[in-house]
Order: C-alpha cells, then structure tokens, then sequence
C-alpha cells in the first residue's frame, strides 16, 4: 500500500469517525466520502445513522419452527469444522434482515456443528465502513468477513478475495452443492461484481415490484397493467371510483430532499426512455425522454394521499397497509407487512412484476454503469477478507449464510428481502409460506422475474450519494410543490451539478 493509499484510507475511517460523532452532518460525511473517492448507493446512504425503516421484517413467523436446518449440510459443517473448532471469527454489519437472521442462527446451528465462534457487530452503516477501513488500511484482519455495500465493490475488491476463486482453490473446505450458477447473472453483475472479479457473494436485495388491491381491481373491471401507460390509466381510474371512499389511486415515498422521492423519480425516468447521465457522463434527466418521466411523476402525485409529499418510504408502505392506495411500484420488502399484524388489507394485495416501461434507453447510452429498467434496486454483499487470521473458518461461515438453505429460510424469516439465489424462490419453505399470514413469501414470483429481466441500477460514482440524497431530490421536492413552473426548469436547475459534481469521475 502506498503511502498516498494509506493517507486516503485514513482520511475516511477518520471521515467515518467524524460522522458517527456526529462532528459533521450527514452533508459532508457524504462530500468527503466522494473527495477519498468512495461512493454510497443512494439506498445506502440513506440508512446512514439508524437501521433498516421497514415494517415488514416478520422474524417470528411460524414457518421458521418447522424449518430445521439442513442434515446433509450440518454433518458436513461439523466434519470440516473440527480443525477450526474454538476459532472466533468476526464480521461487521448494518442491521439487514439477512444480518439478523445469521445472527439468530449462527450460535445455534454453525457454532454447534463446527466449534467456531461468530460474532457479529451491528451498527449503522457509516462505523460499517469506518471499521472496514481501518481494518484493512493495517491490513490488520480484526474482521473476517465484511458487509458490503454495493457501490464499495471497486473501493474494496483489491483487499478482498474472490469468493468463487477462493472455492476452486480450496477443495477442502468447498461445500458440496454450494451451486454458484444459482445466482442469477444480473444480481451478481449488479450488486457484487467489479471489473471482472466477483468482490463477494450478494446477501440482500430489495427491490421495486408492482403491488395492488384485488378487490378493487375486481370491483372495476380492472387488469393487471402490462405498460407504464396502462398503470397510470389503473391509478386514474381507482382514484375517480374511490377517493370518495377515502382511497387513492396511488401512494408514494414524495418527501422533499429525501433519497425515497429519487428512487421513485429514478422508476419514472427510466420507464419513460430516459437516463440521468448519457454514454458521455452529462446529466440528461431534462431531455425529452427525461421531461416525460418527469410529467410522469407529476401526474402520479395528483393521485396519491396528500400525505405522500411528506413520506418517506415507511410512510408510504403503511398508507397502502391502512388501505388508502389502490396500487403502487416500489420496495417489495413491504409486502409481508400487508399480511400482518395491524394491517387493514391483510389478503387483498397481490403483487406483480412492474408494468414494461414506455420506452427503455440502453445501458451502454448511459453513463457510469447506469442500467435503466422500472425495477429500481439497492442491494449489497458479503465479503471475505485477504486479511483474515482465520480464512478458512470464515469462509465456512460466507457458505453457511449464503447457502441455499440458509437464504431460503432467511427468505421466510427476513421478510422477504433477502432471495438472492434462485432456489429461494422454489424452496419447499418458501412455497409454503406463500399464503396469506406474517412474513408471506406471495410476492416473490414478482421478485424473481424483476431481479432477472427487469432491474434498474442507478449510476455508480462516488459523488452520486450527495446527488441522490440531497441536490436531485431536493429539486424534484420544489417542483411537486409549485416552486417550478415547468419540469424543464427542475431539470435545468439539477444539470449544472450534477454535470459538474460527475466531472472528476468522467472517462477523457
């Protein structure tokens, strides 16, 4: 490591250090993130300082109890485990549902099997990057393994070991059956890959789905949409027939200067043919494919509760749990919480794939990495360190939780937002649990096919946090509230920082 290196990662541990102090605002831990050169996922930064915000995470489901371990995995775990029996590694992580499910689970089923402790750190996010900082600027190994954001994947993938590498070279401890090719490409590519090496295993993936009342669409003669157009006319035409019923044709996550209101603008956007950055790395969100998602996002205003342009993503999953939206495209982790306790439509959603967008712009048309699609992702990964003490056993860990069994059984546990392999959405557990009840897994054929055809990924650039979380959605708040007259003039006003903020990180 260079000593340039090393005066950069002490620059963001202590950047990192500052924010958890909270010595600098939320603002500037981002601006200085971006300075150093490490990027946040919009979705990332926005769980800076607190944990997970949705509801729906059911971790008392009673398909968990008929859910035991699997044998043929255990006996295997507890022959290989014994040379590493009394080791105690360590990973660090902010509270995702896979997380808290290892963490319900590793004492009692991978500790038993092998002798090998684990703990887990669960803080919020920020001190996740500062410990995972510091570890590795010492290349000190304290931790074992590391929760990964997925815009880290470039910061981090020289102090990472590739996973699938690591298993080839490694026959001794490669779990039998561990099936790499049940990772679907598009998630890998997504949310854990890096200029051709794979920096870890995907280990959570929320994303945006199409979810709406039966009943209603029943009650008017309404079908599943296949288009962005035949949405809106479903959102219309549930808002002229009920919101004298007190029920709107949609809802949203609308709050000014919040990262919620440009994950909904990002689905518009892209469903209309637009991009926020062209192939040359300028903003584009104010050409003419842009002004439409835009107008887009205007008109699915005028149909949502007024409360929306003050919800974050909390607010609007339990708008539709008390019954007062027809339908809405966004984070399909909320769809368990529709089932649950305290829920007014417990039965009546179904969930979908989202409608096809009206015109869809490539990814090559786009710049840093940009993948335009409806579906809007944030997703993140486990990682094994290079600068682990104890390797081998850590690796016996990143098997365990990523397993298929484990994944499908955190699939029913987590709430749904954590089927990162494709045998999750077939697993006997997961079938079973798709029926109306607590942590109902009836969504996830329409997970399935998004995470596979239709996921959308914002660009990836370290300065794209402060954008996502501050300039865009703070615009995008002025222009659903009057402050501009024209969707033009929110784009104009976007573009000059946008341009200039992307301006380090363009290719000459």
């Amino acid at each position: 490591m260079s000593f340039r290196e090393h005066d950069r990662k002490t620059f963001i541990a202590d950047t990192c250090g500052d924010y958890a102090s909270r010595r600098i605002s939320k603002r500037e831990f981002i601006r200085k993130l971006g300075i150093a050169g490490v990027g946040l996922s919009g979705f990332g930064a926005a769980m800076l300082g607190g944990g997970r915000p949705f509801r729906g995470l059911d971790f008392g489901n009673p398909a968990f109890a008929q859910a035991g371990p699997d044998e043929a995995m255990m006996q295997w775990l507890s022959e290989v485990g014994k040379p590493f029996a009394g080791t105690t590694i360590r990973y660090t992580s902010e509270a995702t549902p896979p997380t808290i499910v290892a963490n319900q689970l590793a004492k009692e089923e991978f500790t038993k099997a092998t002798g090998i402790n684990v703990e887990i750190e669960i803080v919020p996010l920020e001190q996740v990057l500062q410990k995972a900082t510091l570890d590795i600027q010492g290349q000190i190994g304290t931790y074992d393994l590391y929760y990964l954001d997925q815009s880290w994947m470039a910061t981090f993938s020289p102090d990472m070991e590739d996973p699938r590498e690591y298993y080839d070279s490694h026959p001794d401890i490669a779990m039998p059956d561990f099936d790499w090719a049940d990772f679907s490409q598009p998630l890998l590519d997504g949310i854990s890959m890096y200029d051709g090496k794979l920096v870890s295993i995907p280990f959570d993936i929320p994303i945006f789905i199409l979810m709406y009342r039966r009943d209603l669409y029943e009650k008017h003669g309404l079908k599943v949409p296949t288009d962005l157009n035949e949405y809106m006319a479903n959102v219309k035409a549930i808002q002229e027939a009920e919101s004298k019923n007190g029920i709107y044709g949609t809802t949203g996550q609308l709050r000014s200067g919040h990262y919620s209101l440009e994950c909904d603008w990002t689905a518009w956007l892209w469903g209309n043919g637009g991009s926020i950055y062209d192939k040359a790395g300028m903003f584009s969100g104010g050409d003419e494919q842009g002004i439409k998602g835009l107008e887009y996002l205007m008109e699915i205003s005028k149909n949502c509760p007024p409360g929306a342009l003050t919800w974050t993503w909390d607010g609007e999953g339990q708008s539709v749990a008390q019954g007062l939206a027809g339908q809405v495209i966004t984070w399909g982790e909320y769809f368990p919480s529709f089932d649950g306790a305290n829920s007014k439509v417990v039965g009546l959603m179904e969930a979908a794939p989202p409608p096809k967008a009206i015109s869809l712009r490539k990814p090559e048309d786009c710049g840093f990495n940009e993948i335009p699609n409806v579906g809007h992702q944030g997703g993140s990964g486990l990682g094994l360190s290079k600068y682990s003490q104890n390797q081998e056993a850590a690796f016996l860990f990143m098997q365990w939780a990523t397993s298929k069994d484990v994944v499908g059984r955190g699939s029913v546990l987590g709430g749904g937002a954590s089927p990162v392999r494709l045998s999750a959405f077939t697993d006997p557990r997961t079938l079973a649990a798709a029926k109306v009840g607590p942590g109902t897994t009836r969504h996830f054929p329409a997970v399935e096919k998004t995470i596979n055809t239709m996921m959308g990924s914002e660009p990836d650039f370290p300065a794209w946090a402060e954008l996502s979380n501050n300039t865009i959605p703070v615009e995008l708040g002025k222009y659903l509230t009057g402050q501009f007259k024209t969707p033009q003039e929110c784009m104009d006003a976007i573009k000059p920082v946008a341009d200039e903020m992307a301006a380090p990180f363009r290719k000459a």
